[in-house]
């Protein structure tokens, strides 16, 4: 299922009839930093309270201060329905470069798609200015599962997290990068790419290929994926994903990983509706024999499953490390991720870091049901959660795309 069905067709629900959502630890609290935004889809932070919010349809990057508009400071030409938009952001600290990855359009009301395409601007006088184009991704077939999620690592590169843009259900788009052994060479989708913040690849040998666009791989078999996050203590990067009707996905990934679709997603195998090809994939049989269906490019790319599955659809979006204890000591460097139903997860890491600590019925790593996956809730009624950061401040905010920004401090009593 895309997160399509739950955030960008909906009937938004205007934001003043929106409970404040709730958090599940009394000692903590949420509270509303902007009302406002047309279906936001990010934001990152220039200095203390001063922040930058993109919206996903308007094109419009906004910026916040002290908790009040100052203004647009950019108009996009951006694709305004589906999953297409203004997507991503990320700033550099160091440079105060912004970065920008967006569906393009040839005009500011539509018109012909150019593609989803990542671009550089110096923020300057309260404005962007001078756009680089870094990288370019087909939009096609699409418009959905064009990711947009943008990190910027500990060693200055730029992490970038794109769907398969509808790519698995059309012959012609079918690329070795979704695990089909006879499709075409990879064309930058279904993957984690990794570049410099001047639009290069990393180094001269890649993970998975030398060549362009095989160079920027970090890692590949994403159907799609709305967060990707660095853990502090060990500088491991972990992503959510989006099944089809099933097996929404939080992952490890390594270098090289394989995420698995369109051959396995979550741990089962996705299966076609017999009589509609091209209806979404449904469930399958758990597929425990699976290597021998993926591709591996010469071995540079290994598979692994997820950290944790649920059966049954949230359409998990960002994910965020808590590195601070502004929230108490018991969440430092713990890991949060939010879903379009307005949940906010929270799980601990075993001593390693390398998978999640679970208990009871989520030992198995899947939540099979609505009750199982509440055990994780940390909280609740955010609308769909389209990003989360820690401010500089410390605490967690929360964007919302019902138009809301939410930070999440403790109570007056603690």
């Amino acid at each position: 299922m895309c997160l399509n069905n739950f955030v960008y067709t909906q009937d938004i629900e205007p934001s003043s009839s929106v409970k404040q959502p709730a958090v599940t630890d009394p000692k903590l609290k949420t509270e509303m930093v902007f009302d406002g935004f047309t279906v936001p889809t990010g934001m990152a932070f220039l200095g203390p309270d001063d922040i930058l919010v993109i919206e996903k349809n308007t094109g419009k990057v906004k910026e916040i201060r002290n908790g009040i508009l100052i203004g647009t400071i950019l108009d996009v030409n951006a694709m305004n329905f589906s999953e297409g938009g203004l997507l991503g952001i990320a700033i550099s600290n160091k440079s105060k470069n912004v970065f920008l990855y967006y569906t393009e359009t040839q005009n500011f009301d539509g018109g012909k798609v150019l593609g989803n395409r990542l671009y550089k601007y110096e923020y300057i006088g309260g404005k962007l200015i001078n756009p680089k184009l870094l990288l370019e991704i087909p939009a096609k077939p699409g418009p959905g599962h064009s990711g947009g999620k943008i990190e910027i690592a500990s060693d200055n590169n730029i992490y970038l997290a794109i769907g398969d843009v509808k790519g698995s259900y059309s012959k012609s788009s079918k690329t070795m990068a979704q695990n089909f052994k006879n499709g075409t060479e990879p064309d930058g989708r279904a993957g984690i790419l990794r570049i410099t913040q001047a639009g290069n690849a990393v180094s001269e040998k890649g993970i998975l290929g030398d060549e362009f666009p095989m160079n920027l791989y970090y890692a590949y078999g994403i159907r799609n994926s709305f967060g990707i996050d660095f853990d502090p203590v060990t500088g491991k990067l972990w992503d959510t994903e989006n099944g089809p009707d099933y097996g929404d996905e939080i992952n490890l990934v390594e270098p090289g990983f394989n995420s698995g679709w369109s051959e396995v997603q979550g741990i089962w195998e996705p299966q076609y509706n017999p009589l509609d090809n091209n209806s979404d994939m449904t469930l399958g049989n758990e597929l425990l024999d699976h290597d021998y269906l993926l591709v591996d490019f010469g071995g540079k790319g290994k598979y692994s499953p997820p950290e944790f599955t649920w059966k049954r659809v949230v359409a998990p979006t960002d994910i965020v490390f808590l590195k601070t204890e502004k929230l108490g000591k018991q969440y430092e460097n713990d890991m949060f991720v939010g879903d379009s139903q307005g949940h906010l997860y929270h799980f601990d890491l075993n001593k390693k870091r390398t998978e999640l600590s679970l208990k009871g019925p989520l030992s198995d790593k899947v939540a099979n049901n609505s009750d199982e996956f509440k055990k994780a809730v940390f909280a609740k009624g955010f609308g769909t959660v389209s990003d989360l950061q820690v401010g500089p401040d410390g605490y967690l905010y929360v964007l919302s795309t019902i138009g809301n920004l939410y930070r999440i401090v403790p109570t007056k009593d603690n």
